[in-house]
């Protein structure tokens, strides 16, 4: 198997063996972008020298016999509304196009830190307003098992680049689903923390009481290292918390005998498709039959869920989209004869066709005469939501369910249709209105394209969601195959 295909923990092992060296692993990586990459439109930029560079500090290192961290000499890629000191950051928007941050995200200083090699920013929907890659201001990026079809949203490169082998690990960051979802549609790991665990410091932000940097991983393994590395309090962000650093591998234990799941009987409502259906209630029972005890439970306001983020979503995305005014940075239209027009024109020219939809409906949604009919009754609504999960779990220690309706459909079948494309969404928006950590696992596959099982956990119970994950994974053989792209050693389906 060629060094780009192994996950993190294993070369890490190679690393400290001495059996290759960090040059060589980002050489096989790179080799990959250039290989895939025109068609697959996985990023948006590469950052060659500096991976090189960075390569190059681990080989110094390993040569002077000091210990490497878990992802030290390991290529990352970061989706493109994460800063990067010295690295164009455009949120694969116009507006941002030649936006060069002056400082690092927090998550990137981790990662340096931790000395992984940065090897280029993903592409993604602009602003992380969609769910298809598909309104990004420069191209779509394709999904490696079918490039006809859409890699998922907002994370779409991050996710397609995992699954492709054009990186080792990535960082994505998921708002209503932005991680689980794409992670679902390419067959790979994809968790969204608890909010709170990882600073938001230096990620563009979309809607706030929402937006969490997560992980893109070939196994919950490197999902599980990776979260060590991002997750801790920061004083930048005021909305991190305070906690004791937690060692997450800790929790990678074959074992879920005892373990209390329930299966929310809302997310199997009308709209799933019943392959989807039936390859998570088989997901079920493999844990069960090992020991797990399952129940099915009820979590009734999750109808409201929805329709609650979509109102809130879209006025802190109409909040924080106001910035973009063509004076303090980012586009300014060149034409315009006084400040108002400059207003205009430039919001007008530099932002795409949805996140002017999401300005406008948030907008409206704050306005005098609707604010308390939308934007007051959503966050009611939203407590209510959160009630129903804190009452669950304190029967259950997880739940099992879908991550999206369907596998990925065809690029141009939504893109036209918001509503429907909103749908997509519907069962993931749920963890993110009530701040709890999830995942997407894989766990089957309708037409050759792979299906999500998300796991969903009570506040800060990350320990719980990766051991119920990693007890699947070794119990099932789904995350080892890979999509036959362009010469990947990938398993069949």
């Amino acid at each position: 198997m060629k060094l780009n295909e192994l996950t993190a923990h294993r070369l890490h092992e190679m690393l400290i063996n001495r059996e290759v060296s960090a040059r060589d692993i980002t050489e096989a990586v790179f080799n990959r972008i250039d290989e895939v990459e025109d068609e697959l439109k996985a990023y948006v930029r590469t950052t060659k020298d500096l991976a090189y560079q960075q390569a190059e500090e681990v080989d110094q290192k390993i040569q002077r016999g000091e210990n490497i961290p878990p992802l030290a000499g390991i290529p990352i890629a970061l989706k493109d509304n994460i800063c990067t000191k010295g690295v164009h950051t455009t949120c694969s928007s116009k507006m941002l196009e030649n936006f060069i941050p002056p400082y690092d995200a927090t998550v990137v200083e981790k990662i340096k830190e931790n000395s992984a090699v940065i090897v280029g920013k993903t592409n993604m929907d602009e602003f992380a307003m969609g769910s298809s890659t598909e309104t990004s201001a420069f191209y779509p990026t394709k999904n490696p098992w079918d490039i006809t079809r859409v890699p998922g949203g907002s994370s779409g490169g991050s996710a397609a680049a995992v699954a492709a082998d054009e990186t080792i690990v990535a960082l994505g960051s998921d708002t209503g689903g932005s991680i689980r979802q794409p992670a679902a549609f390419c067959g790979v790991v994809g968790l969204k923390p608890t909010y709170g665990v990882v600073s938001r410091y230096g990620v563009v932000a979309y809607a706030s009481s929402f937006d969490q940097v997560g992980t893109i991983t070939k196994d919950v393994t490197d999902c599980a290292l990776l979260l060590n590395v991002i997750a801790g309090h920061d004083s930048n962000d005021t909305t991190s918390v305070k906690r004791e650093k937690v060692d997450y591998t800790k929790a990678l234990i074959d074992n879920v005998k005892g373990l209390k799941i329930g299966v929310p009987k809302e997310y199997f409502a009308e709209g799933l498709d019943p392959e989807v259906e039936k390859a998570v209630l088989e997901s079920v029972e493999v844990l069960k039959s090992m020991g797990a005890q399952c129940e099915e439970v009820s979590l009734p306001h999750l109808k409201y869920a929805l329709p609650t983020y979509c109102i809130i979503a879209m006025a802190e995305a109409s909040a924080n989209m106001a910035r973009y005014d063509g004076i303090r940075y980012g586009y300014r239209t060149p034409e315009a004869s006084d400040l108002i027009e400059l207003y205009k024109k430039t919001r007008s020219e530099g932002f795409g066709n949805e996140v002017k939809r999401r300005i406008m409906l948030g907008t409206y949604a704050l306005s005098t005469g609707h604010y308390d009919a939308y934007y007051l009754k959503a966050q009611k609504v939203r407590t209510l939501i959160k009630q129903d999960f804190e009452e669950i779990f304190k029967k259950v220690d997880v739940l099992l369910a879908p991550v999206t309706p369907d596998v990925a459909f065809r690029l141009g079948e939504k893109v036209d249709d918001p509503l429907t494309m909103y749908l997509t969404d519907s069962l993931t928006v749920p963890a993110n209105i009530a701040g709890l950590p999830a995942i997407s696992i894989p766990c089957g596959f309708k037409e050759g394209m792979p299906i999500g099982l998300q796991i969903l956990a009570k506040h800060f119970a990350e320990a719980t969601l990766l051991q119920v994950a990693y007890t699947f994974e070794r119990n099932t053989d789904f995350h080892r195959r890979k999509p036959n792209y362009k010469g990947q050693e990938g398993g069949k389906n």
